[in-house]
């Protein structure tokens, strides 16, 4: 039955691309620097789940846009994936700090 909830592994077309865009995603949500990429959200005006307006903002880095631009569909779903997953991860009291971000309205 654990085989429904494991996603399938997907080649990677552009791992240089790909490698790039994960460790800046990887990066700004690690311990010591989320609070820091939430705040950069929120001075923004950002709502975390908008992963392309965060991306074209320089929020993950100067080149995390221009390496996601170059990677194919497929990859960019991956990429995607692992954002809104880090997302969900950030801990209960930080979430309930940064409500608005992280809001639907």
């Amino acid at each position: 039955m654990s085989t429904l909830k494991e996603q399938p592994v997907l080649p990677i077309a552009e791992p240089e691309a790909f490698g790039a865009v994960k460790t800046a995603i990887e990066t700004s949500f690690a311990t010591g620097k989320i609070r820091d990429f939430l705040r950069s959200l929120e001075q923004k005006g950002a709502r975390i789940r908008e992963f392309e307006f965060v991306l074209s903002k320089g929020l993950l880095g100067p080149k995390a846009e221009a390496d996601y631009k170059r990677l194919p569909d497929g990859d960019q779903g991956q990429i995607r994936e692992l954002y809104l997953a880090s997302l969900e991860k950030v801990a209960p009291e930080l979430r309930q700090q940064f409500f608005r971000l992280y809001s639907y309205y």
